[in-house]
């Protein structure tokens, strides 16, 4: 399937006014029938063009569903609507709505895009002539895509119809997608590194801690050992001891994220920096890890000999 290059202009729908007639500016997208369901975006109301609206020149586009939200309300209610680009151009009637699409990167916003038939009427000329997309690129679904035969039929393909025409930036949807993302990538592989060195530091701290607590209080131990303490209330002893400082330090944790999270929203997408979801499995794992950490100076605790303990003593 083929697309056109795009770009940025104006847009007015039908019946909004922008003061001094200027409107914001909105991503343009020149589109053949079938880009959509080949490249895999989603049609959430009304229908895709056809190339009987191509070649007959029919005043008709699409919108994506963030457009389709601002200028009407909702895609369902912009089906049917018209807008256009500038005042002598003929009004555009909207016949389907596009899921939002980002076009840099799924970490930017996707833009409002506004699709237009590849194939148009020149508006610019006397009589209305044909204006045709010239740079073009075209879309491809295969599943030998990323292999040199596949790339080597395409060529011979595209020759066949014009020897001169060459193909540049041949790329697979799989390469643009690494791409986009091999910035945030690097820098969440990073804090990941670091996020997983911190809690391994934090459990030998838990662990360093309790196990000196146990040997500041091995005369107590053996004392409640000797009264007839239950091993397993000793070792719940300090592992609840454990728990209150990874508590203690879960809350201040959370706090400190809670701040500093708004500041990582450039490299976070899907999700907002306060997501539920994260601030109650990350308090979990850090509770359990803190159970482990805390169960092998709990249980040396408990194995504790009260009368070698008060000899000792």
């Amino acid at each position: 399937m083929e697309a056109g290059a795009g770009g940025w202009d104006n847009v007015f729908p039908e019946g909004k006014e922008y003061p001094d007639n200027v409107a914001p500016l909105r991503r343009f997208e020149s589109i053949a029938p079938g880009f959509l369901h080949t490249t895999g975006a989603r049609l959430v109301a009304g229908r895709e063009l056809t190339w009987t609206d191509v070649y007959g020149l029919r005043p008709m586009v699409l919108i994506s569903e963030n457009l389709a939200r601002e200028f009407w309300g909702s895609a369902p209610a912009a089906i049917g609507k018209r807008l256009r680009q500038y005042p002598n151009m003929p009004w555009h009637e909207v016949v389907g709505v596009v899921q939002d699409v980002r076009q840099n990167g799924i970490q930017e916003k996707a833009p409002e895009i506004v699709y237009w038939p590849i194939q148009t009427r020149n508006y610019f000329v006397p009589n209305g002539g044909m204006f045709v997309t010239r740079a073009a690129t075209f879309v491809i679904r295969s599943d030998r895509t990323g292999t040199a035969n596949f790339l080597s039929q395409v060529r011979q393909a595209v020759w066949s119809v014009n020897a001169s025409l060459p193909l540049a930036s041949v790329r697979t949807m799989r390469e643009i997608y690494d791409e986009s993302l091999a910035t945030t990538s690097f820098t969440l592989v990073m804090l990941g590194i670091a996020g997983a060195m911190a809690l391994m530091l934090g459990l030998i701290g838990i662990y360093g801690v309790i196990s000196y607590a146990v040997s500041q209080r091995r005369r107590e131990i053996g004392i409640r050992a000797a009264l007839g303490a239950d091993p397993g209330a000793l070792r719940g002893l300090f592992v609840r001891y454990g728990l209150t400082l990874a508590g203690a330090g879960a809350v201040i944790g959370l706090a400190a994220a809670a701040g500093l999270t708004r500041l990582m929203k450039s490299v976070l997408f899907g999700i907002s920096p306060l997501d539920p979801v994260t601030y109650t499995v990350a308090p979990l794992i850090l509770v359990a890890a803190t159970v482990l950490a805390s169960y092998v100076p709990a249980r040396r605790a408990a194995a504790v000999d009260p009368v070698e303990t008060l000899r000792s003593e």
